[in-house]
């Protein structure tokens, strides 16, 4: 927990990049000073080539929290084709990461190319799109959520607190590779 920006991360072109090559003390994941419940969420991202991030919210900020994802679910952000976490279809661009979401409906635009997305958390109620496919609909903390994060990497132990809350800080991910995110706009329902 810091107030100040790693180096990791520049603006350059009216985006914000994270860039690895800078040393690895200037990392960590860039998150709202603000905590948001009901909103609707718009960007554009772009990753490189094997580039993988992604966008974590309902981030719980605690010193016990060592992560955000330990709190916080994730719409993947993904080179589907070079990136090594491309095997399992619920980790593809787009997808509720380790949750739900297949190559059906992970349709991301060429590495380098900037991708639409659209999340809406309103009352628990979560929508995903993804260059205007939807990519997740679905309720936290109803059975069928509940059974998602049970079949996921979350069911174990160090992640006893995620997605408990439909309410929390916004993230976006310092992962392997380049991304760039631009257009960010937050609007509270």
């Amino acid at each position: 927990l810091r107030d100040t920006v790693g180096s990791r991360w520049r603006v350059q072109d009216g985006a914000i990049i994270f860039d690895p090559s800078q040393p690895q003390s200037g990392g960590g994941d860039l998150v709202t000073n603000d905590v948001y419940e009901n909103y609707e969420l718009n960007l554009e991202w772009k990753i490189s080539k094997g580039g993988n991030s992604g966008i974590i919210f309902d981030v719980q900020e605690d010193p016990k929290y060592s992560d955000t994802y330990l709190t916080g679910p994730e719409m993947q952000v993904l080179d589907n084709i070079g990136a090594d976490d491309n095997k399992k279809q619920t980790h593809l661009a787009g997808c509720l990461y380790d949750m739900a979401g297949d190559s059906t409906v992970s349709k991301p635009h060429p590495v380098g190319e900037w991708n639409q997305v659209r999340l809406i958390q309103n009352k628990g109620h979560l929508t995903f799109w993804l260059n205007g496919i939807q990519t997740f609909d679905g309720q936290i903390g109803s059975e069928a959520w509940n059974k998602m994060v049970a079949g996921s990497k979350f069911r174990n132990k160090a992640f006893a607190d995620f997605a408990k809350v439909a309410k929390g800080r916004i993230a976006l991910q310092q992962h392997p590779g380049s991304s760039g995110w631009r257009n960010i706009k937050i609007k509270q329902l």
